[in-house]
């Protein structure tokens, strides 16, 4: 393991000092692989569905990991966007002269050698591995067992597409030891690791968080809330909670709560109520709400719950207020959404609730990478401090400060 990251830290001095043109026409080589090879891809993705089957993983986990033809059609699309955007490396964030003419600029690098470690999607592999290669950064990463064929033959295209161009492999690897001991090895290498970015399961997060030396950007888990308030739309409110719960019930981004104003209640949920009905959602909900509609009583525990399912918790409020205290009690800072005609009510939500993207008439499911413009993703952060959000390019750069002088001393 030492010996692998060693060589890792040391590719990444090559890596940090690819010129844009080079990053680009080699993204661009990796997504025409990609697509030559989508057959070879899918063939392997089969053998992990299979081992999905006979271990009998849940519906959503199963979704998180099929490759379809579209679906890996989609990865090349989302490195050929990478490819398109702006080098992040070398950008000059800040500049001044002091009262002692040295010539401070303020520069971005790339970080290093970053840790991802991921569970199910297997589109991970190649979203991270041409966002960390972009940024001028080594990736080491470890998917979970479920995608194992998925992801090495993902990343043996992308290593030889590396090896064409006469750069290193390793600046793209799979962890060799993908045991449970080999991540606690990987995340106590902080001579060799600059970075740890963990996204999976609560307990995945928590274990890394807990135990890591290197330095973690978390990607926790989604319990996204969705709040109707008193002057919304209802056109509005029952396409957008039906798109936000349904559209992929399995995803950090789908809402696992919905939060309707006591005013509108009785017109709204019956209307919800069938609409849900129509996508089979199951719904639970607080004493106020079992008064509207018939549906399973929700528990304290449910609204904690990234349900990661076509499961939706549903509360009725009294106010503004409630809904964002309740937000802030059960929320895990990712994503949430008011609806709403109402601009102050709007304005205190956006500003008050604290979480890393809160929207104003429109699906929590856009807390995308790719939707945001960001040319996919690592994962969408829930830390406050480096990155918050959709996980981009930018975001994989740190700083340094180039300090030009003539000969001054001190």
């Amino acid at each position: 393991m030492q010996q692998f990251l060693v060589e890792a830290k040391k590719t990444s001095r090559h890596i940090s000092t690819l010129s844009g043109e080079v990053k680009n026409r080699v993204l661009n080589e990796m997504a025409d692989a990609i697509i030559e090879h989508c057959d070879y891809i899918i063939n392997h993705n089969e053998k992990d569905m299979e081992n999905g089957r006979v271990n009998n993983l849940d519906a959503a986990l199963m979704d998180r990991l099929l490759l379809t033809g579209e679906r890996v059609m989609g990865m090349a699309k989302a490195i050929k966007e990478i490819a398109t955007l702006k080098d992040p490396v070398g950008r000059t964030l800040e500049g001044w002269i002091t009262e002692d003419e040295l010539n401070i600029q303020k520069v971005s690098v790339p970080i290093g050698v970053i840790g991802i470690i991921y569970e199910s999607r297997p589109n991970v592999t190649s979203d991270t591995a041409a966002l960390c290669f972009k940024s001028g950064n080594v990736c080491v990463l470890k998917g979970g067992k479920e995608a194992e064929h998925s992801n090495k033959a993902i990343a043996t295209i992308l290593r030889n597409v590396l090896d064409n161009n006469g750069l290193p492999q390793n600046a793209i690897s799979l962890l060799p030891d993908s045991s449970r001991e080999g991540v606690a090895k990987l995340i106590k290498e902080d001579k060799y690791v600059d970075l740890i970015i963990p996204r999976g399961g609560e307990a995945l997060i928590k274990y890394i968080s807990k135990n890591s030396s290197v330095p973690v950007i978390k990607h926790d888990k989604g319990v996204c809330h969705t709040y109707i308030d008193k002057d919304a739309n209802h056109e509005k409110a029952i396409s957008i909670s039906i798109n936000a719960k349904c559209s992929r019930p399995g995803v950090c981004n789908a809402m696992e709560t919905l939060l309707i104003h006591k005013d509108v209640a009785a017109y709204i949920l019956p209307p919800l109520h069938e609409a849900f009905m129509q996508n089979d959602t199951e719904l639970r909900g607080c004493s106020n709400t079992r008064e509207y509609i018939d549906i399973h009583c929700v528990s304290e525990n449910d609204y904690d719950t990234e349900y990661l399912a076509n499961i939706l918790s549903i509360k009725i409020v009294k106010d503004l207020d409630e809904a964002i205290g309740h937000i802030s009690k059960y929320g895990s800072g990712h994503s949430e959404a008011i609806i709403s005609e109402n601009y102050s009510s709007i304005t205190k939500f956006l500003n008050e609730v604290d979480s890393a993207c809160v929207y104003a008439n429109a699906s929590t499911r856009f807390t995308d990478g790719g939707a945001f413009g960001l040319g996919a993703e690592v994962g969408i952060s829930t830390n406050k401090l480096h990155s918050r959000g959709p996980m981009g390019i930018n975001d994989l750069t740190t700083f340094k400060f180039k300090i030009y002088g003539n000969g001054q001393i001190r």
